[in-house]
C-alpha cells in the first residue's frame, strides 16, 4: 500500500509505503502525486518513509523512477527517506542517480525524528500520533 499527503503550507510531499508493495499501487500512487503537486509549489520537499515497508516487487523499479521524475518536474529541493534497516535498500540510491535530472538533496535517516530533524519539522509536521517525543520513546 502506498499513501500519498501534501502539506502545502510546508512545502511537504510525503509518500509512505506499507506491507508489500505491488506494480499498480506505485502506479495509483503516481496518479495521486500528480494530482497533489499541483497544489505545492516547486522547491517543495518530500519525505518518502519505508519504514514499514515489507518488500516491493522488482516490477515497481520503473513505475518509482517515473515518480522520481515527475518530482524532478516540480524541482524537489530535499528528499528525505526513512529506512531503519539499510541492508533493505531497494535500489533508490541507483535509481535517483537516473530520475532525479537536476540533483536535489537526499538524506537516508532510520527514524521518524531524525527525518523531522532534517526537514526542519515539529512534531505536528510529523503525522497522526506520531510526534518526536514517541518516536524518541519507540512507541507509535
Amino acid at each position: 500500500m502506498i499513501l500519498v499527503t501534501a502539506n502545502p503550507a510546508r512545502q511537504l510531499v510525503q509518500v509512505r509505503m506499507f506491507g508489500r508493495v505491488e506494480p499498480a499501487q506505485v502506479a495509483q500512487g503516481r496518479a495521486e502525486l500528480t494530482t497533489l503537486l499541483a497544489g505545492v509549489a516547486d522547491g517543495f520537499q518530500l519525505l518518502v518513509d519505508l519504514s514499514e515497508l515489507e518488500s516491493m516487487d522488482i516490477a515497481c523499479a520503473a513505475e518509482m523512477g517515473r515518480i522520481m521524475e515527475l518530482c524532478s518536474q516540480h524541482r524537489v529541493s530535499l528528499v528525505v527517506r526513512i529506512m531503519p534497516d539499510p541492508a533493505k535498500d531497494i535500489g533508490m540510491n541507483i535509481l535517483s542517480a537516473f530520475h532525479y535530472h537536476h540533483r536535489p538533496r537526499i538524506i537516508t535517516c532510520r527514524t521518524l525524528l531524525e527525518a523531522g530533524q532534517a526537514l526542519k519539522l515539529d512534531q505536528t509536521d510529523l503525522g497522526p500520533g506520531r510526534s518526536a517525543a514517541t518516536e524518541a520513546s519507540g512507541q507509535t
